[in-house]
């Protein structure tokens, strides 16, 4: 991976050996043709998931004497939802027990397997001393987990991209894969993957001056799960003001189409589960900012205003680093320094160089982390976002570095899981190890010279 794009009198250190890129600036691509084998990687992993998730939910506590299967419950009400939405039910989206406060998208990705299971016959009941072995889940497990799985698909062909060496791509899928269980198999949230697998292709789309298609992709991200609006603010940096109304509209029409559906046939139900994202601090994990948000009815507290404070800060880093990334592109774009090959492209649609994209997806990772660090209410599976992405930019670094990180990405997910309701025993560990993975991803550009100078050396060892 090159460090950096410029720097002042001198010329870009060379590619460590496996990473160069081609005249276009662009990392060498394996054959269109085969697909399977560019995208070998994420698919072991995820069928090691798909095993390791079935397997640790259902055989698995048997094994160990629990009477019950450890299941998603938190999957049971998206699937009431989807099933409702397969009849056409969009009032009942947001009505008990469906326990939905994200977009309708979330239910959507789950349609098909719910009308499986409509015509399966198979009961929705809630697992539970009544229900101990529900035969549903082992019809909705493989859907669900595969769909969570395009995560880890959008990471590898971005770190194709990259140029991360083939290696570091399989260790980049073992990690993300580890750390996909607690979204899926563990707590049956398949809308956070798959808003940020959609997040991730977006990126790509736009890192290949594929503007439209990034828009309706992010587009979708956002109506199967609105944290992804985190991220938006750093797409935008890199585009010029005049582009920037088409994205929105991309954006901002799917939700705005389904979430009007939903506010039509039921207003109430819709408008308060949406707005005001009721979360309980006795149940879930209480953090330093629980008292400060609106307390609401059965003892829960809105988290709605916080994450719309999370958005605001997310624009002001997308504000600081805007001017510098348009420069970047704009030497790329009219060939200033056409003496570096990295810098060349095809006019009118340049490719991010390597590091630019590097960046986006750091920046994109600290501002999906904000969410952790400002929630008033959290939950287990809160922190996997900004660990996912952050590990694609890891991947570009030192083996060590990428090593490092992914024990840290597979140790604050194993922390996650603990049961304390302390704000400084639970909460603060997660974003104490949040910070440290954000600093063992960082790009060279976001770190002080004499740091850059250590790692470029490092680099060149590898």
């Amino acid at each position: 991976m090159r460090e950096t794009l410029f720097s002042s009198g001198g010329r870009l250190p060379p590619d460590p050996p496996g990473e160069q890129t081609d005249s276009g600036g662009r990392p060498p691509q394996t054959p269109q043709g085969n697909r399977l084998g560019r995208r070998v990687f994420p698919l072991v992993a995820a069928i090691g998931l798909l095993i390791v998730g079935v397997y640790t939910t259902t055989w698995g506590p048997s094994m160990m004497g629990r009477t019950e299967w450890v299941l998603p419950y938190d999957l049971w009400g998206t699937l009431i939802a989807a099933t409702r939405l397969a009849h056409f039910d969009i009032g009942g989206l947001y009505t008990s027990p469906t326990g939905l406060v994200s977009l309708p998208g979330a239910a959507v990705i789950l349609v098909p397997i719910a009308a499986v299971i409509e015509a399966a016959g198979l009961s929705l009941q809630i697992p539970g001393p009544h229900n101990l072995h529900p035969a549903v889940w082992l019809v909705a497990a493989p859907y669900e987990i595969a769909l969570c799985c395009v995560t880890l698909f959008a990471a590898d062909a971005l770190a194709e991209q990259l140029g991360v060496a083939r290696w570091k791509r399989a260790l980049l899928s073992a990690a993300s894969a580890g750390i996909l269980w607690n979204v899926s198999a563990r707590w049956g949230h398949p809308e956070d993957a798959v808003a940020v697998g959609l997040l991730l292709y977006a990126i790509l789309a736009q890192s290949r001056s594929r503007a439209g298609l990034a828009g309706w992709l992010a587009g979708a991200a956002v109506c199967v799960q609105p944290l992804v609006l985190l991220a938006l603010p750093v797409m935008l940096a890199l585009m010029p003001w005049r582009r920037m109304p088409m994205f929105l509209v991309r954006a901002a029409l799917p939700s705005a189409v389904l979430l009007g559906a939903a506010l039509a046939a039921n207003w109430h139900a819709t408008y308060t589960s949406v707005t005001s994202q009721p979360n309980s601090p006795t149940i879930n994990h209480p953090t330093a900012w629980t008292s400060l948000a609106p307390h609401v009815a059965n003892g829960n507290v809105a988290a709605g205003p916080a994450r719309l404070a999370t958005i605001v800060l997310a624009c002001c880093c997308a504000l600081a680093v805007r001017r510098r990334w348009l420069a970047r592109l704009d030497a790329a774009r009219h060939g200033e320094a056409q003496q570096d090959p990295a810098l060349a492209g095809t006019p009118g649609r340049v490719w991010w160089p390597t590091p630019v994209l590097a960046e986006v997806l750091w920046w994109a990772a600290f501002t999906l982390a904000l969410r952790s660090f400002f929630e008033p209410v959290m939950v287990s599976y809160y922190p996997w976002p900004p660990l996912a992405v952050a590990l694609i930019p890891a991947a570009t670094l030192s083996w060590g570095r990428l090593i490092a990180a992914g024990l840290v990405a597979g140790g604050v997910t194993a922390a996650a899981q603990g049961t304390s309701h302390s704000a400084w025993i639970w909460w603060a560990p997660l974003v104490a190890g949040l910070v440290l993975m954000l600093a063992l991803a960082a790009p060279g550009r976001l770190l002080p010279g004499h740091i850059r100078q250590s790692r470029r050396r490092s680099l060149a060892s590898t």
